[in-house]
């Protein structure tokens, strides 16, 4: 069921994505959902943006240990999200970003999650960024602009129906990181 309600969530968002769906396509009695998810849709999306937000930090994490430094980063990063908008006909973006925009300013449950998933690959990243020699008066606003063009390129990318704007937002994010790791720590 939560796998199912992360799909749904992120290809559909949190108001177009009904509990009955979540039921039908997973395939679970109507029982199990307030068994599992007593606080109804809002729990169900809180826990599904939780998820999600860990395969995403899974995913950063193991491109940074693979990567020389930010330029292979952020190519693999780039290419993923370029492969995953192209094979779902730009229907899957962010699998945060849908929920945040639809659902965060009415549910605090929601909001707590989203914010959450965006401070991890946040922290993650500023992590990073620190190993691969920028200075760590730096590393947090870095991370933060990173995060912000990637999502900033996903929404473009979606709309265009184009995973140019990746490539473009890419190549400009590896020249600042690698800017920045010239800097005087």
């Amino acid at each position: 069921m939560l796998d199912t309600a992360m799909g749904l969530f992120r290809r559909q968002g949190y108001h177009a994505t009904g509990i009955n769906q979540v039921l039908a396509e997973s395939e679970a009695p109507r029982g199990s959902l307030y068994f599992h998810f007593p606080g109804g849709k809002q729990q169900l999306a809180a826990e599904a943006v939780e998820a999600s937000g860990r395969q995403v930090s899974e995913l950063l994490a193991a491109v940074v240990v693979e990567a020389s430094g930010p330029r292979e980063a952020v190519a693999a990063v780039m290419a993923h999200f370029a492969q995953a908008l192209e094979e779902s006909d730009f229907s899957s973006g962010c699998p945060v970003a849908t929920v945040a925009l639809e659902a965060s300013a009415e549910s605090a449950e929601v909001r707590s999650a989203c914010d959450g998933a965006y401070g991890t690959w946040m922290a993650g990243l500023a992590a990073a960024f620190e190993a691969w020699g920028m200075p760590a008066s730096r590393a947090g606003e870095l991370a933060v602009t990173a995060l912000s063009m990637l999502e900033g390129a996903l929404l473009l990318c979606k709309v265009q129906r184009d995973v140019a704007t990746l490539r473009t937002v890419g190549d400009q994010l590896a020249e600042l990181l690698e800017s920045a790791r010239t800097e005087e720590v």
